[in-house]
C-alpha cells in the first residue's frame, strides 16, 4: 500500500487511535504526530501478498511452528507512531495495545512490498521507526518490480545484518523464526513488464 500525507496539523497518538477506529473507508499511518492515508495497491504487490500470507501460514500450521502472521490490516505500534505493515510474524501469543486487539505490539518479523512512492520512506525513516520496536529481530523488503528480496537481520551486537536475494533459485532464510521461503514461492504468478 501507498502512504500520502492527509494533514499538516499534529495531532496526539490517542487523537489518532480514536480516529483511526472510527474511519472504516481508508486505514491511515501516524508518524511523529502525522497521518498518511493508506492508498490501494499494485497487482504485483496483491500477488506478492498473496502469495506470502498463503505460503507462510501453511508453513506455520503444518510445521507446528510457535508463530503465526496478519497481514495488511494489524497495525503495529511504534512508541508514539503506528503502522500496517504488508505482513506482520509474531511468535507466542499475540500482544496488542489494549482490549481492541487492533494493535499488535510484538512483531518477530515485519515484511513490506516496495512501491514507487513509499519504497524511501521504507528503507529510511520507517525502517528507524520499526528498529525502536524490541521485540523486532528481521525486517523484509520485497520488490514488485524484480525478484529482489532484501533483509534485514538484528545480530546479538544490536547491529543490523543486511542480505539480498535475486533470483527464483534462491531461499530466504528468516533465521529468527527457522522458517525458510524460495523465492519462487514469493514470486509465484508475478508478471514483470
Amino acid at each position: 500500500m501507498t502512504a500520502q500525507p492527509q494533514e499538516k496539523n499534529k495531532m496526539t497518538p490517542r487523537e489518532y487511535l480514536t480516529r483511526e477506529r472510527n474511519s472504516f473507508d481508508i486505514k491511515h499511518e501516524f508518524f511523529n504526530g502525522e497521518i498518511f492515508a493508506m492508498v490501494g495497491a499494485e497487482r504485483n504487490h496483491n500477488r506478492i501478498n498473496i502469495n506470502l500470507t498463503a505460503k507462510l501460514y501453511n508453513k506455520f500450521e503444518t510445521d507446528k511452528f510457535a508463530c503465526n502472521l496478519f497481514s495488511n490490516d494489524m497495525r503495529v505500534k511504534i512508541e508514539d507512531s503506528y503502522a500496517y505493515p504488508d505482513i506482520v510474524i509474531f511468535c507466542g501469543d499475540a500482544k496488542f495495545e489494549d482490549n481492541e486487539f487492533d494493535t499488535l505490539t510484538n512483531p518477530v518479523i515485519i515484511m513490506e512490498i516496495l512501491s514507487d512512492s513509499t519504497e524511501a520512506f521504507d528503507r529510511g525513516d520507517k525502517f528507524a521507526y520499526y528498529r525502536a520496536i524490541p521485540t523486532l529481530k528481521e525486517y523484509i523488503l520485497i520488490s514488485q518490480k524484480k525478484i529482489r528480496v532484501e533483509q534485514f537481520i538484528l545480530r546479538d551486537d544490536n547491529k543490523w545484518e543486511y542480505r539480498s536475494y535475486e533470483g527464483t533459485n534462491l531461499v530466504l532464510n528468516m533465521q529468527s523464526i527457522q522458517c525458510e521461503l524460495p523465492l519462487s514461492e514469493i514470486y509465484l504468478n508475478v508478471k514483470f513488464e
